[in-house]
């Protein structure tokens, strides 16, 4: 099969690689779609000591596998393995299995490549009226949808006036506003820097977008996700909580820095790191996504996984308006 593979920082190469091998329980995707995610472009840049070279990363995944009978199941791929029997997993907090593994992290290879091998309980049937483009966004919104999920559940999430401020106006941002909007907060703004960016959400995806200089100084939320997760965003969402609030934090940008402990201390702010989703956070994302609660889905731009090089390029140097690029691995030329 093809990929792309992650040969060293800021290197990629689209290579012939073996075909999967399938364990007990797994079958073999076709891969049709996959998405370039914030986690994808950290290991590129060398900055994820658990992605070494040389790996296939990419796990936003959507395509197809043979059932007994020969015939095509059409699928979106939860990425994350878990154990099923350790108490997170019978808990139903499956994302914090200890023994848990993902695809594009070792021992599993990802989903830049013509096909995957992932267990039959992480693949979900898709409808005929979802596109493979907009089945691989449900990874990245199943994110949003756990960090939406733990915001409602907090007391400042709670009844029908909650204002929310969503940081970052890339897939995780987007995903946590349209999430939250499923989940009944219609009070949602974004703040997204880059001009293109914000442009394109507002014009295409319909949100409310501005930039930090344009919320006063006591303009106070209830609820705040970080969708970016650097010092600065930390800084910005600890300033923009309202005494009592709580900050869902899904970002990995950077470690450390930025949260103002004394005053989430003196306000009694909440500070919620979320990783991932549930397996059922996951299936509940799909079947929103499936029954139209998340919007037309249309805010992706889609390059052959040929030029997958090119399209980390244009994502690091700004050049990118939509919030989500899908290669594809079929696509002419690959």
């Amino acid at each position: 099969m093809k990929a792309l593979v992650y040969i060293g920082p800021e290197q990629l190469a689209f290579q012939d690689k073996p075909d999967p091998s399938p364990k007990e329980g797994e079958v073999v995707v076709r891969v049709e779609s996959v998405g370039i995610c914030g986690s994808d472009m950290h290991a590129f840049l060398g900055h994820d000591a658990r992605r070494p070279a040389p790996l296939i990363l990419g796990h936003e995944v959507a395509g197809s596998y043979k059932d007994n009978s020969g015939q095509d199941i059409r699928v979106t791929v939860n990425p994350l393995v878990s154990c099923g029997t350790c108490p997170a997993c019978t808990s139903g907090r499956d994302n914090l299995c200890p023994s848990r593994e993902i695809i594009s992290m070792p021992p599993r290879e990802g989903g830049f490549a013509q096909a995957v091998a992932m267990p039959i309980g992480n693949l979900v049937a898709l409808p005929h009226h979802i596109s493979f483009d907009q089945a691989a966004l449900c990874e990245p919104i199943a994110c949003g949808w756990h960090a939406a999920r733990i915001a409602r559940a907090h007391d400042a999430g709670l009844g029908d006036a909650v204002r929310a401020l969503v940081i970052g106006g890339g897939a995780i941002g987007l995903g946590a506003s349209l999430c939250l909007k499923a989940q009944g907060v219609t009070d949602v703004v974004m703040i997204e820097p880059n001009d293109q960016r914000r442009r394109y959400l507002i014009d295409t995806c319909q949100e409310t977008v501005v930039t930090e200089d344009d919320l006063m100084e006591d303009h106070l939320f209830d609820v705040v996700i970080d969708g970016v997760g650097f010092a600065s965003t930390r800084a910005l969402a600890s300033a923009k909580t309202r005494p009592g609030g709580v900050i869902v934090h899904i970002g990995l940008g950077s470690a450390e820095g930025g949260l103002d402990i004394r005053r989430a201390t003196l306000q009694e702010i909440t500070f919620v790191g979320t990783y991932t989703y549930t397996a059922q956070d996951f299936r509940d994302c799909a079947q929103a996504m499936f029954d139209g609660r998340l919007g037309p889905l249309d805010w992706v731009e889609t390059r052959p996984l040929s030029a997958g090089e090119q399209a980390f390029a244009d994502i690091r140097s700004g050049q990118v308006a939509a919030p989500k690029i899908i290669l594809k691995p079929f696509a002419s030329g690959d």
